[in-house]
C-alpha cells in the first residue's frame, strides 16, 4: 500500500503539471493567470519581459520541464529531485498570489489551497530521490561495502 501511494503521489505530481504546463500555452489561461501575475512582486517582471502570452508560455515550459524531470525517477533519481526542488519553487509562488493579489475571489482562493497538498508532494519527492541519489552514488557503495 505504501508504494502505490508513492506511485500516486509522484505520478499526480507529474500529471499537474505536465497537464496545467501545457495549458499555459493557450490563451484562456494565459489570460486568467495575468492578474495573479502581475500583482506578485515574484512574477509581475515577466510582463516587462515577454507579453502576456509570452509569460504564461514561460511558466509553461516551466512546468513541462519540472514534470518531465521528476517523471524521470525511476532512470536518474537526481532529475527528479530537482524537478521537484523546481516545483515547490513554483508551488511556493502560486502560493504567494494568496497574500498579493488583491480581492481574490473564495472560489480561486480554493484553488490555490490544493497547492498546499502538492506543495507536500513535491518537499517529500525532493527528499526521496535525493536519498536515492545519494545512495546510488559512487561514494555511497564504497561507504556500505567499507561498513
Amino acid at each position: 500500500m505504501e508504494r502505490t501511494g508513492r506511485i500516486v503521489m509522484r505520478s499526480s505530481l507529474v500529471f499537474f503539471f505536465f497537464a496545467f504546463g501545457l495549458y499555459k500555452f493557450t490563451a484562456v489561461e494565459a489570460a486568467a493567470i495575468q492578474p495573479l501575475m502581475a500583482n506578485s512582486p515574484l512574477f509581475a517582471w515577466l510582463y516587462g519581459v515577454f507579453s502576456v502570452q509570452g509569460a504564461s508560455n514561460f511558466i509553461g515550459v516551466v512546468e513541462i520541464t519540472a514534470a518531465v524531470l521528476i517523471a524521470l525517477r525511476a532512470w536518474s533519481p537526481r532529475a527528479s529531485a530537482v524537478g521537484s526542488l523546481i516545483t515547490v519553487v513554483a508551488l511556493l509562488g502560486t502560493l504567494s498570489f494568496l497574500f498579493t493579489t488583491p480581492g481574490l475571489e473564495g472560489d480561486l482562493q480554493g484553488f490555490l489551497l490544493k497547492d498546499l497538498g502538492l506543495l507536500g508532494i513535491a518537499l517529500w519527492s525532493a527528499g526521496e530521490a535525493f536519498r536515492a541519489a545519494r545512495e546510488r552514488s559512487p561514494g555511497a557503495r564504497v561507504m556500505a561495502v567499507a561498513a
